[in-house]
C-alpha cells in the first residue's frame, strides 16, 4: 500500500468518526438541549454542530475547488448572518441565533462528510503535498489542511457531547 493511500485512509477513518458522532449528538437535540447553553457565554449543541459542518464544508469545498453544500442548505437554516459565514468569532448572541433541529444540522453534515469523502478520495500523493497557503511556516499543505479540519471537528463534536452529557444529569 501507497504512503498516499494510506494518508487517505486515515483520513477517510478519521472524518468517518466525525460523521458518526455528529449523527449520534444530532439524534439527541431537542429543543432545550440544542439550545442549552452550560454558562451565559458558552456555545450550543446546535451552533457546534453548525460551525463544524461550515468550517468542515467551507474548507473541502476549497480544497476541492467545487461549490459549498451550504449553497443548497443556507435557506432551509434560515440564519441572519453573512451567506459565507462559518461562524468563526461569534459572540453569545449569534451562537443564540442558531436554532436548528437535530435532523436538519445531520442532514446537512450527511451532505458536507459525502463532499468530503469524495474529494478525499481522489486524493494522491501530489494533491495532499500541494501548498494551499504560503503564510504559515512551513507552508500549509493540503494534508495539514485537512488534518486542522478534522482536528477542529472533534473538538466541537466532543463539546457538544459533553453539554448533552451535562443535559441528561440535570434533566
Amino acid at each position: 500500500m501507497s504512503d498516499a493511500r494510506t494518508t487517505i485512509d486515515v483520513l477517510l477513518d478519521g472524518f468517518g468518526r466525525i460523521r458518526e458522532l455528529v449523527e449520534e449528538i444530532a439524534d439527541e437535540l431537542d429543543d432545550r438541549t440544542a439550545t442549552l447553553q452550560v454558562d451565559r457565554g458558552a456555545n450550543t449543541p446546535a451552533w457546534l454542530l453548525w460551525h463544524l459542518t461550515r468550517v468542515q464544508d467551507d474548507h473541502v469545498a476549497a480544497l476541492a475547488g467545487v461549490d459549498q453544500a451550504w449553497d443548497a442548505w443556507a435557506d432551509r437554516f434560515g440564519l441572519p448572518f453573512d451567506h459565507r459565514d462559518i461562524g468563526y468569532g461569534h459572540g453569545v448572541e449569534q451562537v443564540r441565533q442558531v436554532r436548528a433541529s437535530g435532523r436538519l444540522l445531520d442532514d446537512y453534515h450527511r451532505d458536507v462528510d459525502a463532499l468530503t469523502r469524495t474529494y478525499v478520495e481522489s486524493l494522491d500523493s501530489t494533491e495532499l503535498s500541494r501548498v494551499v497557503d504560503e503564510d504559515w511556516d512551513p507552508p500549509v499543505t493540503v494534508g495539514m489542511r485537512l488534518v486542522s479540519v478534522l482536528g477542529d471537528a472533534w473538538q466541537h463534536a466532543g463539546q457538544a457531547a459533553f453539554v448533552l452529557g451535562v443535559a441528561r444529569r440535570t434533566g
